[in-house]
């Protein structure tokens, strides 16, 4: 049986991670494409790109709570399968795509079939225990950081080629990923934990409204919508910051956003497994936030192009919060409803997706304009870490109420 769990969490692992190079494989093409499709120089290219994002976000944040009620309904494996077979005949569709509009109906399928996180983290909840579900669930952080180092590299390859090819090659990797699930993968719900489906609890309202039987999850959903809404300032503004106040240019900023990935994958992967069995979920995430917070406000505050890559140490050590605080909700959830936990919570990232970028980079744009009231390009930043800081106050009442209602009990 551990041997079992450990393939499982193994394969988890390499579905997530081919996702994300498939996600990661496209963007250093996706302006040529866009510009190309638009007849439109790539400055104008960006605003089309982020109707794209948009279109994913939104999709993803409406469809999520109802693919993860499916797999509570029917399992997981099948669920993961479908998703990542969506996901490759998306890519070929995409890489097929006439037109911009065509693309834009590609980013909403895509939407649909990014269940495979959510199903994927469902997964890791089935087969972990107690002792280990934060170790487990830092392996998705870790194929995100993986990932984000090989996607783009790749991208950049094979887009010399033709802004089509890195579709092919995501589409191609994604199928063969669900040819080899279909031979290797176990179901990891038993029947006896799976529930009916149910349309009110299908949506982001009603997952959400529903979860509110268990308070301390409600304020934790909150904590973490504040920590992915902070996340963008360094996810959607960095480019952006770095070449306006440092003056790098493409190969500079994919370089630092390489080193991002791998202390990522490093500390979801190594940190997390040795670290948080000593500290115990509670303190991995308090600890987490205030790293966090200080990266974003060293961020904000950096005068030199070689701070940016000394303040990453602090703020990718606060990584370990988000394994951690996915554990303790997991915990908190029976068997037959961690699909639809897992949904919320994708539907939660997906809304910091939505809000995240237009909020940061149009305080980035603010704060940088010619007119500005006070020229303060980091402002993006010192709002990121205020937001942890806001995230932490949360999570702090939240755990402080679950003790004081055991202890009522």
């Amino acid at each position: 049986m551990h041997e079992n769990r450990n393939a499982a969490v193994g394969f988890i692992f390499i579905t997530l991670l081919i996702d994300v190079i498939g996600l990661g494989i496209i963007i250093p093409v996706m302006p040529k494409l866009i510009s190309t499709l638009r007849h439109v120089d790539v400055s104008t290219a960006s605003s089309y790109g982020s109707i794209l994002i948009f279109a994913y976000a939104g999709t993803q944040f409406l469809c999520s709570p109802a693919i993860g009620s499916l797999s509570d309904r029917y399992g997981r494996r099948p669920v993961l399968l479908l998703a990542l077979l969506g996901f490759g005949v998306d890519y070929l569709f995409m890489a097929l795509a006439p037109t911009y509009g065509w693309l834009f109906v590609g980013r909403i399928i895509a939407g649909i079939t990014g269940s495979s996180f959510t199903t994927g983290a469902a997964y890791i909840a089935d087969i972990s225990t107690a002792a280990n579900r934060a170790k487990n669930f830092g392996m998705i952080g870790a194929a995100f950081g993986l990932g984000f180092i090989i996607g783009p590299v790749l991208g950049g390859l094979l887009g010399k080629l033709g802004p089509r090819f890195p579709f092919y090659a995501a589409g191609t990797l994604a199928l063969l990923n669900a040819i080899y699930g279909y031979f290797v993968l176990p179901e990891s719900l038993k029947k006896e934990n799976r529930r009916p489906f149910q349309w009110k609890r299908a949506n982001p309202v009603g997952s959400l409204m529903h979860l509110k039987r268990y308070p301390s999850i409600g304020r934790l959903m909150i904590a973490i919508l504040l920590l992915y809404v902070a996340a963008h300032a360094i996810m959607s503004n960095w480019s952006y910051f770095t070449m306006h106040r440092f003056k790098w240019d493409e190969r500079m900023v994919g370089i630092s956003l390489g080193v991002v990935g791998l202390l990522v994958g490093l500390v979801q992967a190594l940190l997390t497994r040795a670290i948080n069995p000593k500290l115990g979920n509670e303190k991995s995430v308090f600890i987490g936030l205030v790293l966090y917070s200080i990266g974003m406000l060293l961020f904000g505050l950096a005068t030199e192009s070689w701070m940016m890559f000394a303040f990453l140490v602090p703020y990718c050590l606060g990584g370990i919060a988000q394994p951690a605080l996915q554990a303790v909700m997991a915990g908190q959830v029976p068997p037959n409803e961690q699909g639809e936990l897992q949904g919320a919570l994708t539907s939660v990232m997906s809304m910091a997706s939505i809000i995240g970028p237009l909020l940061m980079n149009n305080l980035f744009y603010y704060f940088t304009r010619p007119n500005a009231p006070v020229y303060l390009p980091g402002a993006p930043f010192l709002l990121g870490s205020f937001l942890m800081i806001c995230s932490g106050v949360i999570v702090y009442f939240s755990f402080r109420n679950k003790k004081t209602s055991v202890i009522s009990q």
